[in-house]
């Protein structure tokens, strides 16, 4: 039995005998202007920029002199940025020029649409939802980044792509470990996944005693013991509701029932995925942390490339450790599996109240240890507020999830300054 992951792949591209791009270089970055933009064009550059390239479409937010850079490097036949300012900011920088700049979220979503072999969708947060469905009706591959489009959108979102006819390849690295696994046991029968595993580094705060945690000041949680990161997302890796709603992605990506999927602390991050088979044997895939080696799957598939974070190997330990992860210090997990049995509009409420939460934390006005649970509270009052039955039609139900997610964050709001006041 040929086995794959449980997503709907386009016609004359399956996953496993094909490189992505065989049938052309046409390319677009969603989000070009921040980080996960910026990896995914050094990993075109790596396989030949422009030369080798056509760059369809690059969008961007408010960040103007990097856009600029990038037009001038790439020459895309669209540029879209959502600040309208920017938008006249990097027209002003190409007077005369056949190049179409845009603004607006209509502006990105009209690049999105312009049609590419393969798009990467780098665009932070729920304002990347609408661009990718833009883009999936004319794009045949796209690299996906944004955890929102499987968090807040749910199934709607996959059933979404399968009526485009798109393949969804995740570059985000845990789940991108689990599908290269999968790619790997082709010839194995599904049913013998009896468990799918993503890691997790265990943050700053692994060691901690708990009776600190009312006290762990900003400052402390933006310090991630591995690498650096933004202040939500080292935050959202210190409580690890990032794994949390990493689990909500792999259940939606791949298919699984909330039992199937779970994380493990390994504080080396060498290891990236796991499966574990009914017989007992662990599959685990390793490699540098750097989303560049996953970008660059995306457009190589079964070719592996130059390599990305060469001056770290897993094999530079002297021993890899896992643990399972202590539920009274990281609630986070059970609370997003817990969405998963409640539904979608509860997952994207989660994600909503938790990225109010996380920022009442940065601001001093919510104590740490108040922050998965506070964004709990919210989630159990949206899951009894919205209906969990399903909707046929995927855009009616998407559309539910973002009224939920948007009811999420003005409760959240309400709740965080109730408890402040209390305190």
């Amino acid at each position: 039995m040929l086995m794959k992951p449980k997503i709907r792949f386009s016609p004359g591209l399956h996953p496993f005998d094909r490189p992505c791009l065989r049938a052309g270089n046409r390319v677009s970055i969603l989000g070009a202007t921040g980080s996960i933009g910026t990896s995914a064009a050094e990993v075109l550059d790596r396989l030949g920029g422009a030369e080798k390239f056509e760059f369809v479409a690059l969008t961007g937010g408010s960040n103007a002199e990097r856009m600029i850079e990038l037009v001038k490097k790439y020459r895309p036949k669209i540029v879209a940025m959502a600040n309208e300012a920017a938008a006249k900011t990097v027209k002003a920088a190409f007077p005369g020029e056949t190049i179409t700049i845009l603004a607006g979220e209509a502006g990105v979503c009209e690049a999105a649409s312009a049609g590419a072999d393969w798009v990467c969708a780098a665009i932070v947060g729920t304002a990347g939802l609408r661009p990718v469905l833009c883009a999936a009706e004319n794009a045949p591959v796209i690299a996906l980044a944004n955890k929102e489009c499987l968090v807040t959108a749910g199934s709607a979102f996959m059933a979404r792509m399968a009526e485009c006819g798109a393949t969804i390849f995740p570059i985000d690295s845990e789940h991108n470990a689990l599908y290269q696994l999968l790619a790997g046991l082709r010839e194995a029968n599904p049913d013998e996944i009896v468990r799918y595993s993503l890691t997790a580094s265990g943050g700053p705060f692994l060691r901690t005693p708990l009776a600190d945690f009312s006290r762990i000041t900003p400052e402390e949680a933006v310090k991630h013991p591995n690498w650096s990161m933004g202040a939500k997302i080292s935050v959202d890796s210190a409580t690890m509701m990032n794994k949390g709603l990493e689990i909500i992605e792999a259940c939606r990506l791949f298919d699984l029932a909330p039992d199937q999927c779970d994380a493990i602390i390994h504080p080396q991050s060498f290891a990236h995925g796991l499966l574990q088979m009914r017989d007992g044997g662990v599959f685990m895939y390793l490699s540098p942390t750097d989303m560049r080696v996953c970008i660059q799957s995306s457009l190589l598939w079964t070719h592996t490339g130059e390599a990305f974070g060469r001056e770290k190997s897993p094999f530079d330990c002297l021993s890899l450790q896992f643990e399972a992860p202590d539920p009274v210090r990281f609630p986070a997990l059970k609370i997003a599996k817990e969405a998963l049995r409640l539904g979608e509009s509860a997952a994207a409420a989660l994600n909503a109240a938790n990225e109010i939460c996380v920022a009442a934390f940065l601001e001093k006005s919510l104590p740490f240890d108040r922050i998965s649970y506070t964004a709990y509270e919210v989630m159990l009052k949206i899951a009894d507020s919205f209906p969990n039955e399903p909707i046929s039609d995927p855009s009616a139900a998407i559309r539910r999830n973002l009224e939920a997610d948007a009811t999420a964050r003005i409760l959240a709001k309400e709740t965080v300054e109730r408890e402040y006041k209390a305190r």
